[in-house]
């Protein structure tokens, strides 16, 4: 197996990285920017933002789907932002890992108090339909982080970090979710954060204490492990053929330590053998 090898660093706290048309795509919180990594790791500013971007996805028509403040906003190609969905009724905290399915169902999901320093409440997931029409589908989550969809549109997996655990919930024809399950105990202390599914619907999980990149099958059994050198915030398969996995990473101290991961932020990649993608 080949070599972790570094395509971008120099960034600050780094989180919500794609695989979209050809690019690596990722967030930088500090910069308040959503960028893409071309093939000599050159970084692109694709959007330049107000706020901290937590996460973003696509809709089906091609347009950038972001986390806000109070809920979802969408940008175009000259990334104008336009609201898409005033979700402060359902939690008035900021909105945190977000997922569209291929039905243009978006997932949001909200930790349901103020990180950090907050006191700890149970969070929830939010489905907003492509008619824009908002609703909450699941609550009473850990600390919810990374989300994803399996490859037949059948299951929406919730990453609950202050569960140590991965969450499954059956996707209902209109979006709704329903038999939530444990997907996967992780074991005591192991908090997931952003999560990739590979092609036999085994998932990846960064964690950013644990500094590295776990792919466990269903149940929780380790399949494999991808040490870094600092916390790992996120994970993503991509590459022409999807067998490389991206991961991005930074200097972690804890929440008393956020001032000291500006310039620590990298873009990593790993070759993977076909089999275990």
């Amino acid at each position: 197996m080949s070599e972790v090898q570094v395509l971008s660093s120099g960034h600050g706290l780094v989180e919500s990285v794609r695989w979209h048309e050809g690019r690596v795509w990722f967030a930088d919180w500090f910069a308040q920017q959503i960028l893409a990594l071309d093939s000599n790791g050159n970084a692109e500013v694709m959007a330049q933002l107000d706020y901290m971007p937590s996460c973003f996805d696509w809709l089906p028509d091609g347009r950038l789907i972001v986390t806000g403040p109070s809920g979802l906003l969408t940008l175009d190609g000259a990334a104008t932002v336009q609201p898409h969905a005033d979700l402060s009724g359902i939690s008035p905290f900021g909105w945190n890992d977000i997922v569209v399915d291929s039905h243009g169902n978006v997932y949001a999901n909200n930790i349901g108090f103020d990180f950090p320093g907050g006191e700890f409440k149970p969070g929830c997931v939010a489905l907003v339909r492509p008619d824009g029409k908002a609703e909450q589908v699941a609550d009473g989550l850990a600390f919810p982080n990374g989300m994803a969809v399996t490859a037949d549109g059948s299951t929406l997996i919730v990453a609950e970090s202050y569960a140590f655990a991965l969450t499954a919930f059956d996707i209902a024809d209109d979006g709704s979710l329903s038999n939530r399950r444990l997907w996967a105990s992780l074991g005591e202390g192991v908090a997931p954060d952003g999560i990739c599914i590979g092609a036999d619907d085994s998932v990846w999980f960064a964690t950013v204490p644990g500094e590295r990149c776990v792919r466990v099958a269903e149940g929780g059994a380790v399949l494999q492990t991808v040490e870094m050198d600092r916390g790992c915030f996120d994970c993503a398969l991509g590459g022409d053929d999807g067998s490389t996995l991206y991961l991005v990473g930074a200097a972690w101290g804890g929440t008393d330590g956020i001032g000291g991961m500006a310039g620590s932020g990298q873009v990593q990649a790993l070759e993977l053998r076909r089999n275990i993608s």
